[in-house]
């Protein structure tokens, strides 16, 4: 019956998965426990890939769903970024992040060399890219940052402050 454009689903498709089997495969064997109601997205597809799991959707599986045991070790070794100033981190700030990595590698030895001179760091002389490159890589993971206020700042100084650009970009459009 169908009210208000809905019709509900039938009892055989909300219930499909229950007499399934999971659709991995573990280091090549069929996992033979009940599906659950999880699915093996995309997403799922690409954390397993990254984290170099023994998993693997069967293609001969006509679904998708997985049984509760993958979806746990799935979920556990997830990384779940928390942010420094939440309330639920127990404070341990030792807590390795989920941070975006910059590769120093691909710029310009002029300024990872500029980026030395700014920051005053003691070097040997002589240093090839590479050797630079990992120095200023060290020194940039180590400089704390606070969230807060640097998000505070750059929007005071978007909003308030013309940058250099802006000016340019106004003298072109004047002209």
């Amino acid at each position: 019956m169908s009210m208000n454009g809905y019709s509900p689903p039938d009892e055989d498709t909300r219930t499909a998965h229950i007499n399934q089997t999971c659709c991995l495969l573990d280091n090549g064997d069929r996992c033979g426990r009940p599906a659950g109601n999880a699915s093996y997205s995309v997403r799922i597809q690409k954390t397993v890939q990254q984290r170099k799991m023994k998993l693997k959707k069967d293609e001969n599986a006509h679904h998708s769903y997985i049984c509760d045991h993958h979806k746990n070790v799935i979920q556990s070794v997830r990384c779940k970024r928390k942010r420094k100033d939440s309330d639920d981190d127990n404070g341990s700030p030792g807590v390795d992040e989920d941070l975006p990595e910059i590769d120093f590698f691909q710029m310009p030895v002029n300024t990872l060399r500029r980026y030395k001179r700014h920051y005053k760091l003691s070097t040997r002389p002589g240093m090839n890219k590479a050797q630079l490159s990992d120095t200023v890589a060290r020194h940039f993971k180590s400089i704390p940052v606070v969230e807060k206020e640097a998000l505070t700042f750059f929007i005071y100084m978007a909003k308030n402050f013309k940058s250099r650009f802006d000016q340019k970009h106004i003298e072109t459009v004047v002209n």
